[in-house]
């Protein structure tokens, strides 16, 4: 059994989405990667951490007076409290909106580097991008669009199930990110995606040194059984 900081270090260290997306598929579980549009804000950034999901919606005032529900005079919704309740190694995961407006920003940024959350990944686009840049912070997202989230959309609810792409992400699923793309792991079988993981990614090394040395791709495929 893998510790936590075991899992996370593995996936931050030795591992990239390729290979733990192609142990994902041969345990049957074909569709674990978001949509290929979500993707870093820059080509290094990395992320592994477990999900903390939030779920936004349209509005059309950012206060309706004649509201019924108990959020139309709130300005954001529940995005305040949901940015202040991410804890340690969480990942800020939202989806629901249109793509109108940025879910995210400098300042949220800011406060989640402090809770020392392990990045954020949105179904849209973030603003303040420079900022987030310098501050290092994992991102994930689909572009930069600088117009505010305030008159457009709110937060409605967090720490529940949400879907991306007809990508299912519960409470505390294992998120893993790189240039190549962003997964969601189950917790269910993340011990065993990762153990295999690790050995997949040990025999592609063999495979590459066999190539070097000239082995043909067939030989190299019947031998190792991977390519």
């Amino acid at each position: 059994m893998f510790t936590e900081q075991e899992l996370i270090g593995a996936l931050r260290e030795r591992l990239f989405t390729a290979v733990v997306g192609d142990v994902l598929d041969k345990m049957g579980y074909c569709r674990q990667f978001l949509p290929q549009a979500i993707a870093p804000l820059r080509p290094d950034m990395r992320i592994a951490g477990r999900a903390m999901p939030v779920l936004e919606a349209d509005v059309f005032d950012e206060i309706a007076d004649q509201s019924r529900g108990p959020l139309g005079r709130k300005s954001f919704g529940l995005m305040i409290e949901a940015l202040d309740d991410l804890k340690p190694g969480e990942v800020y995961i939202a989806t629901g909106a249109s793509f109108n407006y940025a879910l995210w920003g400098e300042l949220m940024s800011t406060r989640a580097v402090h809770l020392q959350a392990a990045g954020a990944v949105l179904n849209g686009f973030v603003r303040d991008a420079a900022g987030i840049e310098a501050l290092n912070f994992p991102t994930f997202c689909r572009g930069i669009y600088a117009q505010d989230q305030g008159p457009r959309g709110k937060v409605i609810d967090y720490r529940i199930p949400v879907e991306i792409g007809g990508v299912r992400v519960t409470p505390g699923d294992l998120l893993f990110g790189d240039r190549e793309g962003m997964l969601v792991i189950p917790g269910a079988v993340e011990q065993a995606v990762i153990a295999a993981a690790l050995e997949k990614a040990s025999t592609e090394n063999r495979v590459a040194l066999a190539v070097r040395q000239g082995m043909s791709a067939r030989e190299a495929f019947d031998t190792f059984g991977v390519l």
